[in-house]
């Protein structure tokens, strides 16, 4: 897989896990936004060159670049007003937010490895 296609699969993962939260903000992918979509892609790209990267390195990932996009704390989240929740370090982040760095960067190297030939 390329890694749009693996951002996809994170999307849509991470969408199905918002849901099971009560977080029902999360659109398809093919409605999310070119900016979100760039920004799963970052994160694939992120993992696929630091395998061996924590999950609290994927948001300091993100929070680089989302400041770069001039995002930056809010407690809405809001493209138009670029600002998120989230946007604070990862151990200020609540447990079901780390969640989704771990289940991010787990079906990074899952996907990443799907080619690898069997011992």
């Amino acid at each position: 897989m390329n890694p749009k296609q693996i951002a996809r699969v994170c999307h849509e993962v991470n969408r199905a896990y918002c849901a099971s939260i009560g977080d029902d903000s999360q659109v398809p992918w093919q409605d999310a936004s070119t900016d979100l979509r760039k920004s799963a892609v970052d994160g694939v790209n992120f993992h696929l060159n630091n395998p061996d990267a924590e999950a609290s390195a994927s948001h300091e990932n993100w929070l680089v670049f989302k400041a770069e996009q001039g995002y930056e704390y809010g407690e809405e989240k809001s493209e138009e007003d670029l600002t998120h929740p989230c946007f604070v370090p990862f151990d200020e982040l609540p447990l079901e937010q780390q969640a989704k760095d771990h289940i991010f960067k787990a079906i990074v190297n899952s996907l990443a490895d799907e080619n690898a030939p069997y011992e």
